[in-house]
Order: C-alpha cells, then structure tokens, then sequence
C-alpha cells in the first residue's frame, strides 16, 4: 500500500449540539478548521515519509555498488558496507516510525458523520472511542464467547446500528477496515485450535465474522476489508505468565477514504 493510501482513522472531534439535534455554524467552523491543521501535518508527514524513502534508494545503489567492487583494501570496503548497511536500516526504522504517526493522525471525517458516531458509541456499552486516534473499539468479549469467532446475538444490534451509520448519504462515501487483536492467552482446547491454531487465526476469524455481519446488513464487500494482529499490538500490558487483559481483546473499526 502506497503511503499516500495509508489507512486515514476517524478523528472524533465533535459534540452534539444540546437540544437541537443539528451542528451550529460555529462548531462546524471549528472542526473545519481542525481538519485543515490535521491535512498540514498529514501533508508534512507524507513528504518526510517520501524524501526518507528517496534516500534509502541512492543509500541502496551506494551499497550495491560498494558490494560489486573488487578493491584491494577489503577491510576499507566492508568497513564502508557496514556503515551503509547501518544508515539504511536508521533510515527505514525512521520511516517506520512516520508511518505509525502517519496511521495515528488520520483524516476528520464530515461533521454528520461524527455526530452519527459519536452517538453511536455513547449509546452502546461495547463501543468506545480511543480519543487521541478516534478508533472504533468493540470489546470483543461482549462480541463474541470465549475462544469463539460466532458474532454473540446481542452484538448483532450494535454491528447492525453502525451498517445503518455506514450505509447512510454520510458514511456510503467512506470505506471500512476491520481489524481484530487477541489477549496473549495461548489457546488451548483441541476443538477450538482446531479451528483457530494460533491468537492470530483467532483474531482474523474474528474480523471476518464481524465483515460477514456487515455485508449481511447491506454493506458493500467492496467497501470492506480486515486485518488481523493477533496479541502483537496490545492496547494495554497483559497479565504476567500468559493471563491476558480484557482490554486487548478487541475489534477495531477504521473509517477510511473509498478505494484507500
């Protein structure tokens, strides 16, 4: 994925107006103005992400041709390999590091589109909202039963409530990545690794489930895709010797620009 696609996250930024049921002149302003400094830095980080990537090219030809040398004084030459090889690999953990601050800032979406989120999430006890990178979090023990990929009946609702949001005039210019994460509780039952062998089968299965809900409730599969990481991004430290933490049991919805 090109870095200019890279997964824009929903910025939750908005309030709802008491008792109107619309956004003033003012909020809306406001947050118009908040999406201009979000696209600066956006733009800023693109074109540190791009210049970094051009170095680590000529760095590279620099290293190819040092390697294709047959100089007399070898210990020079791999002297001067060594140091190119630590500059590359400098150079693409930086690049690295961008790019997750590239993720985490995201583009704001449209006015309504907030609103209808924000109320989403405050009228459902599964949802929340991370505020510092406006990620979409259902809890997965709520979703589904333990070592389970079946999306719980009481979950539907809530999955159904967001496909209304995602199929309205607002959210239909917007696509969905689904992306689930497990505790690091390794699994144990036979009949369950039969069907998940690892937290990372666990977590992809469970994406999954909660895309097929979605296309069920009329959502386009062209509009949706997911990602799984298993216990490898945990949202907060698990418990000592292999007892997880609820927290990192969860699917997270990114909103993103159609075709990203």
């Amino acid at each position: 994925m090109s870095v200019g696609r890279i997964l824009s996250i929903v910025l939750v930024s908005v309030f709802i107006v008491a008792n109107s049921g619309c956004v003033s002149q003012e909020l809306y302003d406001d947050v118009r103005a908040q999406n201009r400094i979000q696209q600066d830095r956006i733009s800023d980080l693109e074109g540190q992400i791009s210049a970094a990537g051009m170095e680590v090219e000529q760095l590279q030809l620099r290293l190819d041709s040092l390697r294709g040398r047959n100089d007399a004084d070898l210990d020079s030459r791999d002297a001067d390999i060594t140091a190119l090889e630590n500059d590359i690999a400098r150079k693409k953990a930086l690049i690295e590091k961008m790019q997750a601050q590239l993720l985490r800032s995201g583009v704001a979406l449209p006015v309504e589109l907030n609103v209808m989120l924000q109320e989403f999430a405050a009228g459902n006890d599964m949802v929340t909202f991370d505020e510092a990178t406006g990620t979409l979090r259902f809890k997965s023990d709520l979703l589904f039963n333990l070592g389970s990929d079946q999306v719980a009946a009481d979950a539907m609702k809530s999955i159904k409530a967001l496909c209304d949001i995602m199929n309205s005039k607002q959210g239909g210019k917007f696509d969905v990545v689904v992306a689930g994460h497990t505790d690091d509780v390794r699994i144990g039952k036979p009949e369950t690794k039969a069907k998940h062998p690892t937290n990372w089968h666990l977590s992809v299965h469970r994406a999954i489930s909660v895309l097929n809900v979605m296309t069920q409730n009329k959502v386009s599969p062209k509009r949706l895709s997911v990602r799984g990481f298993g216990e490898f991004r945990p949202a907060e430290p698990n418990k000592a010797d292999k007892k997880g933490n609820a927290a990192n049991r969860r699917v997270e919805i990114f909103i993103v620009p159609s075709g990203a």
